[in-house]
C-alpha cells in the first residue's frame, strides 16, 4: 500500500507543476536559473514582477497542497496517530519525494522535453547538471529532516 500511495504523491507532485506552467512554459519561469530569467526578461517574455508573484503563489499553493496530502495520507489512510511514526513515514514521503524531483522532473522530463525550452532562448542551457541535482538533492534531502518533524507535529497536535 505504501508504495501506491509514494507513487500518488509524486503523481499529486507533477499534476501541481503541470497546472502551473498550463500556457507554456514561461509561466513556470521561476524554475529557472536566474540567468534565464533574466535573459527571457530581457526579450520580454515577461516581467520580473510577473515572475514574483507566480513563483510565490506556486510555492504557497504547492507546499500548503502538499502538506495537506501528506498528512492525510499518513494520520486517515494510514491510521498513524504517534510523533515517532508519523515522523518515520513522512520523512520516507519526503526523501523520495526529493528524490523524484531531481531525476524525473528535473532530469527526465525537463532535461527531455521540448515542452521547457522557452522561445528565443533555445541556445541557452538551463537544465541542471548531475552534479547540480545531486548537490541540490542532498542539501533538500537534510532539510526534510525537519520537514517531516513539523508533519509528525502537526499530526500529533490536530488530530
Amino acid at each position: 500500500m505504501i508504495v501506491l500511495q509514494l507513487l500518488l504523491y509524486c503523481l499529486l507532485f507533477t499534476g501541481m507543476v503541470k497546472i502551473f506552467v498550463i500556457g507554456g512554459a514561461v509561466n513556470g519561469l521561476y524554475f529557472y536559473p536566474k540567468e534565464v530569467q533574466e535573459r527571457a526578461i530581457a526579450l520580454g517574455l515577461t516581467d520580473r514582477k510577473t515572475v514574483e508573484r507566480k513563483r510565490k503563489w506556486f510555492m504557497t499553493t504547492f507546499c500548503l497542497v502538499m502538506l495537506v496530502a501528506l498528512v492525510l495520507i499518513i494520520r486517515v489512510w494510514n491510521g498513524i496517530s504517534t510523533f515517532n511514526a508519523a515522523y518515520w513515514q513522512a520523512l520516507l514521503f519526503l526523501e523520495v519525494m526529493n528524490i523524484y524531483d531531481g531525476v524525473v522532473i528535473d532530469k527526465l522530463w525537463v532535461g527531455h522535453s521540448r515542452f521547457w525550452v522557452l522561445p528565443g532562448l533555445e541556445d541557452v542551457p538551463f537544465v541542471q547538471t548531475w552534479r547540480q541535482v545531486l548537490i541540490k538533492r542532498s542539501i533538500m534531502a537534510l532539510v526534510w529532516f525537519a520537514g517531516a518533524a513539523v508533519v509528525g507535529g502537526l499530526i500529533t497536535l490536530i488530530f
